[in-house]
């Protein structure tokens, strides 16, 4: 890390700064990952958002569901004595860390009602019944609790694009720019979540940053944080 040393963009997960961020990506981004954390665009600002925006930090005895555990979050959750944290994967076997359960999100195996708040972050789009899914998170997450569920969005895209006579690696990295993605979402991905019942706020939060602090940071400028909560009376 030392030939990267410098402070021009910072890691708000890990405080580590940098002259820059590295590469990552299918179409190798720059200034993208940090190099001590592992941290992406969408970890970065998941993270500014649960310290500024949410309550999170503030609860006792919360039980977080954390759905393909990033290396970055996992290493801060894992630590905290006020979370009762549940790191799940339907693969755990290929997770380095001390302990990840074996999930099915189509067959979530934890009783109704259960989570106070869920991180399901770039998951939904491998997943071939996404609505299943859906409806299985909004089943474990607690009356009046909350969650995050991002996906890629491609946003030139008035419906969601999925077609599932496409099978081969090859022809999913073409038609859906990864090749174990199973859909394109488009501007419909926040009414998919409502049909699952969630209410849905679709938040634009990132634009309360200043350009500077969008470098700084290294935020994606256009990135809509996908709020879902579970109302109190259902």
């Amino acid at each position: 890390m030392f030939e990267h040393r410098g402070n021009q963009v910072v890691c708000p997960i890990c405080g580590a700064s940098f002259a820059h961020f590295g590469k990552y990506g299918t179409k190798n981004r720059t200034n993208a990952r940090c190099y001590k954390c592992e941290s992406l665009e969408r970890h970065r600002l998941l993270w500014l958002y649960f310290n500024n925006q949410t309550d999170f930090f503030e609860r006792k005895n919360l039980k977080l569901l954390h759905v393909a555990p990033e290396l970055c979050l996992y290493a801060k959750f894992s630590k905290m004595p006020s979370v009762n944290y549940y790191p799940c994967d339907l693969f755990p076997e290929l997770y380095p860390y001390k302990e990840v359960f074996k999930m099915d999100l189509t067959n979530i195996h934890f009783e109704e009602n259960f989570f106070d708040v869920i991180i399901c972050n770039h998951v939904l789009e491998h997943i071939p019944d996404d609505a299943k899914a859906m409806a299985q998170l909004y089943r474990v997450m607690k009356k009046g609790g909350w969650g995050i569920f991002q996906v890629p969005i491609d946003y030139k895209r008035e419906k969601t694009y999925e077609d599932f006579s496409i099978t081969t690696p090859q022809e999913r990295f073409k038609a859906f720019g990864q090749k174990d993605h199973v859909r394109w979402y488009g501007q419909d991905y926040k009414d998919r979540l409502s049909e699952a019942n969630f209410i849905v706020k679709e938040d634009d939060w990132v634009k309360h940053f200043s350009d500077e602090e969008i470098q700084r940071y290294r935020l994606s400028p256009k990135e809509l944080i996908y709020y879902c909560q579970k109302e109190n009376g259902y």
